[in-house]
């Protein structure tokens, strides 16, 4: 990442701008975190400050939330994503586990 680039993980924005930015109420983001949909960082005194990356992440689940889906749905989803995610990273080092194999000659080809 150069220096330029945005910290997009960066938590640092208090509510009253995450409410501007979102066109949410400060009830939807709190309820919303206390769903656990979304973990905004505590600073000072347990203000919440929020990334540019937890903006994305609360338009998300208002879409999802205005679409009919309830916060058991989105939870649903985002277990599915992540077993899913889990499932391609353990493909992709068994892959690359085999090639190292097959790189140093003790894997047999006719196997993979």
């Amino acid at each position: 990442m150069s220096e330029r680039e945005l910290k997009r993980d960066l938590a640092i924005l208090p509510i009253s701008v995450v409410r501007e930015l979102t066109g949410l109420s400060d009830r939807q983001i709190r309820y919303y975190d206390q769903q656990n949909l979304v973990n905004p960082e505590r600073g000072n005194g347990k203000q919440r400050r929020y990334s540019l990356d937890d903006i994305d992440r609360l338009i998300e689940i208002a879409d999802f939330m205005d679409a009919g889906y309830s916060v058991t749905d989105i939870h649903e989803m985002d277990a599915k994503c992540e077993r899913q995610a889990l499932q391609k990273q353990d493909a992709d080092l068994r892959q690359v586990f085999a090639d190292e194999l097959l790189r140093i000659g003790r894997f047999d080809n006719q196997l993979h």
